[in-house]
């Protein structure tokens, strides 16, 4: 190679004509155009294609910024970088400055999650923790204002840089949004895409001061720990539920942890006393059903022995509330597990009034009755 084809190799090397940037990749939001010690020619080309935004830097200040399209580099449509270089009159020379390329296309499906539970304080279930995660798409809307406040001198931006930062703001945002709206703690499922909607309200403005649109904004899913979601779950139910089963429901189910806990004779019985009265409940929910069906008139004598007489049943009062009927059994459990006491009142059939506990003579057996009465005329 002679010396002239030497200098002519220099030479175009010094001076950029083409000033474009072609993205092979998913994940970079801006990325400099390399020059090193190259000087951008006057008249040279600038091609921004659709989905970027060129940005001009000069020694630190924001100059020009260039939509779509392709460009020849003069005084005339690089006014903000002729000032800060004081051209005055135009300009012949070469120049240096750095060119940013900004992808301004929809970056989609980012995750976003709360990395510690959030603290909540529910009115009927007082404090309790929830998570929550989503997704969200975003897209630069101020290509400038983005370089300046968040690439700096970054030569090539991904999306994972900028999205740690923006799921911190969103979990910040997310928790000053629930923690405000004072829903009932159920609600929160059921109502993902108001309060989403409701997130993206919240959050927006911060996204647009560093430059950033956010375009979509989804919360998919918020959990709760799983006690707290059987809790509520029964706490709904109750709206469906007679208070008078449901106190049949939990004497039973204090049965059951009774007989299991209890060995020997006494847990046994105790079993024993839980069937017949599940048994008798049973019997009592499929006789109105089986009530309406007709029978078809038996050609045969009847075997079978009479019904056994109806055991009796006992209304008691608790917290200054009637409730009942129970069964002697049932009843039992309820002293034992003190949720009635021998001043208790009770009443069954026959009564003409409520009396205590003790006096109703067959209950006083729960009183410890192991010990016979006095002796005639002692």
């Amino acid at each position: 190679m002679g010396i002239f084809d030497k200098i002519k190799e220099k030479l175009s090397h010094e001076f950029i004509d083409i000033i474009e940037w072609l993205d092979y990749t998913d994940d970079t939001i801006c990325h400099r155009f390399e020059r090193y010690q190259n000087e951008i020619k006057n008249n040279a080309k600038l091609i921004v294609r659709e989905g970027q935004t060129a940005v001009f830097i000069n020694e630190g200040q924001l100059a020009d910024v260039f939509k779509p399209g392709t460009y020849t580099l003069s005084t005339q449509n690089l006014p903000i970088l002729t000032t800060l270089k004081g051209w005055k009159y135009g300009f012949d020379s070469p120049f240096k400055a750095e060119v940013y390329f900004v992808n301004t296309h929809l970056f989609t499906d980012e995750k976003w999650g709360t990395k510690n539970p959030i603290t909540l304080n529910d009115e009927r279930f007082g404090l309790v923790e929830i998570r929550a995660f989503g997704s969200y798409a975003f897209k630069i809307n101020d290509a400038g204002k983005f370089i300046v406040d968040i690439v700096g001198t970054d030569n090539n931006f991904t999306n994972f840089e900028i999205n740690e930062h923006l799921k911190s703001l969103i979990a910040t945002r997310f928790t000053d949004t629930v923690g405000e709206a004072k829903l009932p703690i159920e609600l929160y499922a059921a109502n993902t895409t108001e309060l989403s909607e409701t997130c993206k309200e919240v959050m927006q403005p911060e996204f647009n001061s560093v430059g950033i649109s956010l375009e979509k904004f989804f919360i998919e899913n918020v959990s709760m720990p799983e006690d707290l979601k059987k809790e509520i779950f029964e706490y709904s139910r109750l709206d469906k539920i007679d208070l008078d089963k449901l106190t049949k429901f939990k004497t039973a189910k204090a049965i059951e942890a009774a007989a299991t806990n209890e060995g020997g004779t006494a847990g046994a019985g105790m079993g024993m006393g839980m069937g017949f009265v599940l048994a008798q409940q049973m019997g009592g929910m499929m006789a109105p059903q089986m009530g309406g069906q007709q029978q078809a008139p038996m050609q045969q004598v009847n075997t079978m022995p009479p019904p056994m007489p109806q055991a009796i049943q006992y209304f008691y009062s608790a917290n200054g509330q009637q409730a009942g009927p129970v069964a002697f059994e049932q009843l039992k459990a309820l002293f034992a597990n003190r949720t009635v006491n021998k001043d208790s009142l009770i009443w069954k059939q026959g009564m003409t009034n409520w009396s205590p506990l003790l006096e109703v003579e067959e209950l006083k057996a729960f009183l410890g009755g192991n010990t016979p009465p006095p002796l005639p005329g002692s």
